[in-house]
Order: structure tokens, then sequence, then C-alpha cells
């Protein structure tokens, strides 16, 4: 492959890399030596890339990607086992995990404006308290938020796993202002509850205790907050909803109380694990299907990409109502944020 190296340095030097060639991508380092590369596209730490040398002081990695994709990478030095910045990219991102990444988008990308509050509309009410957990999560008690939409007239509740990532990163309460403003969805009501931290694991992978400190201690709350919907005259009203070990327990809670959480979104469920699939595989298989909705994305980089193409596959072959997409990017919030419009719009149309 032929390359101008002094010319990919000097565009690395005057507007910043990686460089994007249609859908090559060149990763470029100027030093003595290179730090590897890690990325969405190549597993993060397990799979680190080796740059090339190609001239003195002068490292590279090519890449191809597809044109539509949002990619985040760092770089990680072996050596002191810690990451080292970009100095040729200063677009970055926390991972959530207490690192930064770095990100790009690709030519073909499709960005949406989504997250952003527009002007003019209605702004719903966020509220925050601490919920005892009464011993059926860590500590005494949990942070969780409240988003009322702005509306008269009493609304369906979704729990939000990961709440405080969601609400931050995710910028949830501001998609779904400018969804209901423009009549995508019908307007809906969250409790966003704040994960367990070290615990948080534990607590997503299928557990009863999950799922009674939802029901007993924070759902009721939520019902003198904010203006709900009555499921017991509307079964399976409410939702849940969580990314990762969150997006498993979302399935979880909706296979255990369908009568409750009748609308399930998944992103990127990590419904397996070590080639171990967890007991939500087992309840779809073999209990009658439950008359719940589900939305479900993964992105096409993902190491839990074919547990989910697996469940989606089981779901289907099962009768559920069910909807699945695959998007051109990694296992990170940014991903989820551009995504979640489309699961939001499937499982709560206007009325």
């Amino acid at each position: 492959m032929h390359m101008d190296v002094n010319g990919v340095l000097e565009q690395a030097r005057g507007i910043g890399a990686p460089i994007i060639q249609e859908e090559r991508v060149i990763f470029v380092w100027e030093g003595e030596r290179a730090p590897d590369l890690i990325a969405d596209f190549a597993d993060w730490e397990e799979n680190p890339i080796k740059l090339n040398k190609v001239k003195d002081q002068v490292w590279i990695h090519v890449e191809q990607l597809p044109n539509e994709a949002y990619i985040e990478y760092a770089y990680l030095d072996q050596e002191k086992d810690i990451r080292v910045p970009d100095p040729f990219n200063s677009r970055s991102v926390p991972n959530g995990l207490g690192e930064i990444n770095h990100f790009f988008y690709m030519p073909g990308a499709k960005l949406t404006s989504i997250d952003r509050r527009k002007r003019g509309i209605a702004k719903g009410k966020i509220s925050g308290c601490f919920v005892p957990t009464e011993h059926l999560a860590i500590g005494k008690k949990r942070r969780v938020w409240f988003y009322q939409p702005a509306t008269q007239l009493p609304s369906p509740l979704v729990i939000v796993l990961d709440g405080n990532d969601y609400l931050r990163q995710g910028k949830l309460p501001n998609i779904l202002d400018n969804l209901i403003a423009l009549n995508r969805i019908q307007p809906v009501a969250l409790a966003m509850v704040a994960h367990g931290g070290a615990a948080r694991v534990v607590e997503y992978l299928c557990s009863e205790a999950t799922l009674a400190f939802i029901y007993e201690q924070v759902i009721p709350l939520a019902r003198q907050e904010l203006n709900l919907l009555d499921p017991g005259n509307q079964p399976g009203a409410f939702g849940i909803m969580g990314a990762s070990m969150g997006g498993l327990m979302a399935m979880y809670a909706g296979m255990r109380m369908p009568d409750l959480f009748g609308h399930v979104l998944s992103q990127s469920g990590a419904f397996s694990f070590l080639g171990h699939d967890f007991v939500v595989m087992d309840l779809v298989r073999y209990i009658p299907p439950l008359p719940i909705k589900i939305w479900m994305d993964v992105g096409k980089f993902e190491s839990l990409l074919s547990s989910n193409q697996r469940m989606h596959k089981l779901l289907s072959e099962r009768g559920y109502q069910v909807q699945y997409r695959e998007y051109p990017g990694g296992h990170n919030y940014t991903s989820w944020r551009n995504d979640l419009w489309r699961g939001l719009e499937f499982l709560f149309p206007p009325r």
C-alpha cells in the first residue's frame, strides 16, 4: 500500500487524526515508540493493535470501517498499563468506567439532534430523592431521579436502570421532551434508578432482590411523585429499560412481571458471558410466550453481538412482538443515545 507518510503526518498535525479517506481510517502516532491502539472494532483490551513504524518517529495503523459508523478508541501504554491521550484528537468522552475514550464519526454517519433540547418546547420536570433499600439492594438508600412529562394526563412509567448514566450521558429527559413535543411518542414518566456501583453486576444479573426493590420501594414512591396510569387497570402499561447488564435485567423483569412491565427496551443486553447463557434465555425458551413488547439493539462491533442475535432469533421463534436493530457502533452511551429514539417510538407510539 503506497502512502505519503510526510503528507499523513502533516495532515495529522494540521487538521487532526485519525485521517478518514472514505472507508479507510489512518491512525497516526508521533514519537520514539508507539502505544497500542484499543478500540470498538478490536474488542478493546482483549485485542490491542500494534501500530506500524513507517518512518523515524512516525507510526500508523490503517483500518477499513463502515461508512456510517461511530467509533470510540484509546491508546494504551502497555509498559505502564495506562492510557495516553491522542495528541491529534481533542474529541473525547467518558467511557462510563472511569476512563476517557477518543471518538470520531465516519462520513456517512447519520447524526441525530434529538438529544439536544429544542427551542420553544415544553420541558418535563426532573426531581430526585433517596429511596430506602430495605436490604433489597446494596447500601441503606439509593438515588432515584423522577421525570414528569409536560402533560396533565396520567402517563405510563418507565423504570430506567443505570438511571444516573442515562440521565447524564444518555440525555434521556432531553430526548423525551423532544419526542413528546413532536408527537412521535406518547408522554411517558421515568424513574431513573442509580446502579449499585461495585455491586452493579450482582444486582442486574437476573436478581429477584432487584425486582423486589423496584416493586416495593421505587414504584410506590413514583406513584406519589408522578401522575401515572394505573397498571391494575391497564396491565403491562409500564416499561423498563437498560443497557448491557441493565439490558439483561430489563429483559428479565419483563419475563418475570409481564403484567407490570409490558414494554422492554434492551440496549446491548448481556444475555451471555464466557459462553454461559443466563437464565433469561431459558425463560424465553421454556415458558409460554408472554404479552410483552420488546425493543433490542446492539452494536456491530460488540462482543455481545452474537448473544443478542441468538436472543432475537429465540424471541421471534417463540412468537414475541420484538423489533431488533444492529447499529454501526460499539458498547457505549453515545451509540445507545443515538439509537434510543427508535426504541421509544416502537414501544410508546402516540396515542
